[in-house]
């Protein structure tokens, strides 16, 4: 996956931008997640011998901010000729055409472009807020479609393990699937422990730390279950409607 654009120019930059997000996502394995900035020649090399592309960019064509477009390979049948084209004048059309011609049978077949329309590309501004929202529609796509798949598969029903130190335990597949970031929030609601995921560490709460090779991880939550720490293996139940991992703090009958 490619995240195109220029970060410094405003809503030009949600292509980096999202890639940012998608690696506090967390990359499985088998994926590799590239800013591709404004190097368009580096993007069309970066496609060799990929299974499946995706290219996120920015659109100018004066539809409503954030709108979203999807574009999938097949209608490039038509691409700008490469003749008389400078490197700075390269886009992500025209790095398919080069990767096409460059690298022959290792270029992939199955590629896919998201295009978000821009608000404006002012020098120094942040994003806007309905490029912000149409960029996690396509996080949510990129996730849902492309991502999920590869990440490391748990049951409705696992375990988890409280430590009298006052760390919950969660395994590699577990966490793989469920926390992908790495970033969680905790808290208690009756008499249950939740764990809710987040979108990465910027968005605060706890981290769930590698805590062996077999990649096993662990959040200090002392201060959250302070005095009701249930030491020791206990059920987890995900909650798909939350969209958190549910830990009753009382014995199960």
């Amino acid at each position: 996956m490619v995240g195109c654009g220029n970060l410094l120019r405003g809503d030009d930059g949600v292509g980096p931008v999202l890639v940012r997000h998608l690696w506090e996502l967390g990359v499985p394995d088998g994926a590799q997640i590239v800013d591709g900035g404004t190097a368009g020649m580096d993007t069309a090399f970066r496609m060799r011998g990929a299974g499946r592309v995706v290219i996120v960019d920015a659109a100018a064509t004066g539809a409503t901010p954030g709108t979203v477009y999807r574009v999938p390979g097949e209608e490039f049948a038509e691409l700008p000729p490469l003749q008389g084209l400078h490197t700075h004048s390269f886009r992500w059309d025209h790095a398919i055409a080069f990767a096409r011609w460059a690298l022959g049978e290792a270029c992939p077949d199955d590629i896919t472009v998201f295009l978000i329309e821009v608000s404006g590309i002012d020098y120094g501004a942040d994003l806007s807020g309905p490029v912000q929202a149409g960029m996690h529609t396509v996080i949510d796509v990129i996730e849902r479609e492309f991502l999920h798949a590869l990440r490391p598969t748990a049951a409705a029903e696992v375990t988890v393990e409280f430590t009298a130190d006052g760390y919950v335990r969660l395994d590699a597949a577990l966490a793989g699937s469920r926390f992908p970031s790495d970033a969680v929030a905790a808290v208690v609601r009756d008499d249950d422990f939740w764990l809710i995921p987040l979108r990465g560490p910027r968005s605060g709460g706890l981290l769930l730390k590698q805590r062996n090779p077999a990649g096993d991880r662990s959040a200090l939550i002392h201060e959250v279950l302070y005095g009701r720490i249930p030491v020791g293996v206990r059920p987890a139940f995900w909650d798909e409607e939350q969209r958190a991992l549910r830990i009753p703090l009382e014995p199960t009958t």
